[in-house]
């Protein structure tokens, strides 16, 4: 591309308001993994498994292993989403899919100023590449089910996808901390989605047209794709990815998921969970304040705490404010004991769309 063609874009990306626009996907980079760098055999279970804000859905018979894949082939990015798949599914249900979505609240998009006539465009970039030629699918679908999907084609060498769509002047997007918008990477679909025609402009919600021309993922156990680079801008120019720093980028992560934890120790605990007021029966009670300011108020899941032997005479308790506890219990085990040793924990707090 000549200078001159790129200093045209970036003008063209300015006046469309895209420069000055954060990337409204979190952890485009893949940096962030709190769950986990690897999970095997998923393809029966919906849910976030390993990079953060990369939220994957199924109905397949179809395995495969997710994973947050170092990377030294594309300049500017260490880590990729990995998928592999691990089981083959070459006899397609009607109703089967596998989606790798990202799921965005009302707060983050607002400036699409959807359903309005001053609707603006905007733009998914994404850099990927595969073992082999693929076509998948890429969608924006509103809380109200309208969407919108075009095809992109993967190689086995890294390319750079960008799509633009056009704004959707017909239904307001919530101003909250709903899911009112998801940016949907289709990778396996049967045919009760793939019958129709693919719907290339803003419309009600039709199934059989979200993902016609696809490929299918699980087509070989030689499958395989990389995902990173993923961004999402108001405007119809894919600008350069917005690298942010590892802190900013793990802190955006913290408003839908954090993970307090510690590793064995022999002798003590890594670090104080929360200070408090002693109280009667050698009991502390204390705030712990989130890292960051959860979405809505969070559940908090798969408490485990190891102690030594011998205490058993205190809860352990935390809240499900958007801020700090509040008194919540979520386990029996005591930890106020002066003399208590925590060897382990694992603390989980979910806000995720």
């Amino acid at each position: 591309m000549s200078r001159a063609r790129t200093f045209a874009d970036l003008a063209t990306a300015s006046e469309a308001g895209s420069l000055a626009s954060p990337n409204m996907i979190i952890n485009g980079d893949m940096a962030v993994a709190q769950r986990a760098t690897s999970a095997s055999g998923l393809g029966a279970s919906t849910g976030y498994h390993t990079v953060d804000r990369h939220h994957t859905e199924f109905t397949t018979s179809g395995r495969m292993t997710q994973s947050q894949a170092a990377i030294t082939d594309l300049p500017g990015f260490k880590y990729a989403l990995k998928c592999d798949c691990t089981t083959a599914d070459t006899s397609i249900d009607a109703a089967e899919y596998t989606i790798i979505n990202h799921r965005m609240e009302g707060y983050t998009v607002n400036g699409l100023a959807s359903g309005t006539s001053s609707a603006k465009k905007s733009t998914v970039s994404f850099y990927v590449k595969g073992n082999a030629s693929a076509t998948y699918v890429l969608e924006l679908i509103k809380a109200g089910d309208r969407h919108i999907n075009k095809t992109f084609s993967v190689t086995t060498s890294w390319s750079r996808v960008s799509i633009t769509f056009d704004g959707d002047t017909t239904t307001q997007l919530a101003q909250d901390n709903t899911q009112e918008l998801s940016v949907n990477i289709w990778l396996h679909a049967g045919s009760n989605y793939t019958s129709g025609s693919l719907q290339t402009s803003w419309g009600a919600y039709s199934a059989t047209s979200r993902a016609v021309g696809i490929s299918s993922f699980f087509d070989s156990t030689d499958r395989e794709i990389f995902i990173t680079g993923w961004q999402y801008e108001l405007g119809e120019v894919a600008t350069p990815f917005k690298h942010e720093s590892f802190g900013d980028n793990l802190a955006r992560c913290q408003r839908y998921y954090e993970l307090l934890s510690a590793v064995a120790s022999t002798t003590s605990q890594t670090g104080p969970v929360a200070t408090g007021q002693n109280t009667t029966n050698r009991k502390s009670i204390g705030p712990y304040f989130y890292k960051t300011e959860k979405r809505a108020a969070p559940t908090i899941a798969n408490v485990t705490i190891g102690i030594d032997a011998g205490d058993t005479s205190h809860a352990f308790v935390f809240s499900t404010g958007t801020r700090s506890t509040s008194g919540t219990s979520t386990t029996s085990t005591d930890i106020g004991e002066a003399d208590t040793v925590i060897d382990d924990f694992t603390i989980v707090v979910d806000a995720e769309l």
